[in-house]
């Protein structure tokens, strides 16, 4: 096993665009462009919005149009999906969509692709008309959308063409929080990015099928992996554990079917959860990074010492916005060191 340093990997950030208690969708955009700049200042390599519907405290539904966005008011760091559902969508009009993109934006855009619907099962079925485009058709869909970028790889109509989209090298990523996209992501020689961030107890398994099924292709030589991990830093380890009640309080309103809002910390959570709902969640947060600066440098350098991974993907959900650039601040204080 190779000795990684924190130094030696790539970070980036995942946004969910939170809308907050007391807020709107539009004060959610700003805090996104806000972070987005912040982020290119501070040396995050790519910048990835995340397609969630019918959920309250999230705006990034239309991905591709926030991600434009995000595009036009940067100037360097890469921008993205983490990610596209695919089942969701025709898979000639992501091309379309993300062919404009890159034609826009040349040489900046990610396209990370996820099979699960990232909804509720009513919401997918009033997102696809139809109930076809199953997860378990999803290597289909993949190797059908990635015909529209390249038609010498297409085994379909090639009457059909994506404009923009035909001949553009759009790096596409697979992302997984089981062991489903990390085989098919190792068959096709892809990168592969894992939801550590609300799947920690599936991480290393999926990584291990992903590397070991790797098949070097045109795209990759070797494996690349990218792990999300949520990451809420302040200056003392009590300041980072009561802003971290705020995703808590997100990840309750979730398991309640409550959808609420983003709510701001709370001084007490034992108040707001029962002792099954605080076991539930210490299970599917388990990875969270929550401190001040040594304690996360520690607890990221001991990640990546079990993970090997080549990037981090860092979330913070944190009620206030400067407090969420403050998280940010601290994690890349840390990378350059």
């Amino acid at each position: 096993m190779s000795n990684k340093q924190l130094s030696d990997i790539k970070y980036s950030v995942l946004d969910l665009a939170p809308v907050l208690e007391g807020g709107s969708p539009a004060q959610s955009f700003k805090n996104t462009v806000n972070l987005a700049q912040n982020a290119e200042r501070l040396g995050f390599t790519r910048y990835w919005m995340a397609e969630h519907h019918n959920m309250p405290f999230i705006a990034s539904s239309a991905t591709a149009v926030a991600i434009s966005h995000v595009a036009h008011h940067t100037t360097s760091i890469r921008v993205g999906s983490g990610g596209i559902m695919l089942p969701n969508h025709a898979p000639l009009i992501i091309a379309e969509q993300f062919g404009t993109l890159e034609t826009l934006f040349p040489d900046r855009i990610d396209l990370g692709l996820g099979r699960a619907p990232g909804t509720d099962q009513t919401t997918a079925h009033a997102l696809r008309r139809n109930l076809d485009s199953h997860a378990e058709n999803f290597p289909d869909m993949v190797e059908e959308l990635r015909g529209y970028f390249n038609p010498s790889k297409s085994t379909g109509l090639r009457s059909i063409r994506a404009i923009p989209g035909e001949g553009l090298n759009i790096p596409i990523w697979l992302l997984g929080s089981s062991g489903f996209s990390a085989q098919l992501a190792g068959q096709l020689g892809l990168p592969f990015s894992f939801a550590s961030h609300f799947s920690p107890n599936n991480t290393l398994g999926a990584l291990d099928l992903y590397r070991r099924k790797f098949t070097p292709s045109e795209v990759l030589e070797e494996p690349y992996v990218m792990v999300g991990v949520n990451v809420i830093a302040a200056d003392t380890d009590e300041e980072a554990q009561r802003l971290a009640t705020s995703l808590y309080q997100q990840f309750l309103n979730l398991v309640r079917n409550t959808n609420m809002l983003l709510q701001p910390p709370v001084d007490n959570m034992e108040e707001v959860w029962t002792e099954h709902e605080k076991h539930a969640l210490q299970q599917q947060l388990g990875a969270s990074i929550i401190g001040g600066p040594e304690k996360v440098k520690r607890e990221l350098q001991e990640f990546l010492d079990s993970t090997q991974a080549d990037e981090m993907m860092i979330i913070s959900q944190i009620y206030d916005h400067e407090a969420r650039v403050s998280s940010y601040e601290i994690v890349s204080e840390l990378m350059n060191n």
